[in-house]
């Protein structure tokens, strides 16, 4: 049974033009995007906070992740007019919603990690 079949059975299709799956996650799924949606979980933030809050992203990387949030409406950006201007990003509902389940996968990578980190030095002493 091929991978396309064994998708069908269960109701997903593996095609990149019609994956449903594939669609949401490219979207969602990266490492940045999940640490943004993990800094604005807690509160919203403002751009400067977001940076410090995660030190090894650039600003370049953190602007394109904030606007892909935003276009997919996991992530609001509220403009305050002032001089300068405040700009705060929060998490919409269905940012929420997407974070709630991430949660589960970062204490399974918490929980999990001395384990991996052992695997990942077994298999680098072998090759």
């Amino acid at each position: 049974m091929t991978l396309d079949e064994t998708s069908k059975t269960a109701g997903i299709s593996l095609d990149p033009a019609t994956c449903p799956v594939r669609q949401v996650l490219d979207g969602v799924s990266d490492k940045w995007s999940i640490l943004v949606m993990a800094a604005l979980h807690v509160t919203p933030r403002r751009f400067s906070e977001l940076r410090r809050d995660i030190p090894d992203v650039s600003q370049k990387v953190l602007t394109q992740t904030l606007r892909k949030l935003e276009r997919n409406g996991l992530v609001d950006r509220k403009v305050t007019p002032t001089a300068p201007p405040r700009v705060d990003y929060s998490l919409q509902p269905l940012g929420q919603s997407l974070f709630a389940r991430f949660s589960p996968l970062a204490a399974w990578a918490i929980e999990n990690r001395a384990e991996i980190d052992a695997a990942r030095s077994a298999y680098d002493a072998r090759s």
